[in-house]
């Protein structure tokens, strides 16, 4: 009888263990021999709502989510924000976590106006309303990011933008 509960309890022990599954890399990779290298977040600079210049150094070893907005957008940017305002919320106390916010209307989304933002919604120096050239927000976003980017005037608001939260690895990669 000992024998047979014992039997029971490695069973249950080690049939309940659940396997830890890796995100996906996203992403068409290189394959080169036996290796396989997957796509990187290009080098980048821009500058935050606390006039800093932010780059890929800023999130070294930190895991991040970013993504694509504009302050005058009318349509997705809202509850984007609040949706990413839920995570933020949950991760701003972790060390290992930032957020990364790229504007896609850098001509009106000045860094006063993101700071102006970042104020009013209680946004700490762990969120990056970032600004900069255009033609290299939007090379980033489709090029590294595999995100749409672009002005549209006949679109609500005058721009087309993707409407998902990237999640970046400490290694740079998107994986989900």
């Amino acid at each position: 009888m000992k024998k047979a509960i014992y039997i029971l309890l490695i069973c249950i022990v080690f049939g309940c263990e659940q396997k830890k599954e890796k995100l996906p890399y996203l992403g068409n990779p290189i394959v080169k021999g036996k290796d396989t290298i997957y796509p990187k977040i290009q080098d980048f600079s821009f500058i935050d709502q606390d006039s800093i210049i932010v780059t890929n150094k800023t999130f070294e070893n930190k895991i991040y989510v970013a993504d694509f907005i504009f302050l005058s957008c009318p349509t997705i940017c809202p509850k984007m924000h609040t949706e990413l305002s839920s995570v933020y919320t949950i991760y701003k106390n972790n060390p290992d976590i930032l957020f990364l916010s790229h504007t896609i209307d850098p001509e009106h989304d000045t860094v006063e106006r993101l700071k102006a933002y970042t104020k009013s919604n209680n946004i700490s120096n762990k969120w990056h309303f970032v600004t900069g050239n255009r033609d290299s927000i939007y090379n980033i976003a489709t090029k590294s990011y595999f995100a749409t980017a672009y002005k549209d005037s006949k679109e609500p608001g005058g721009y087309v933008h993707s409407g998902g939260f990237l999640l970046i690895d400490k290694n740079r990669h998107i994986r989900g």
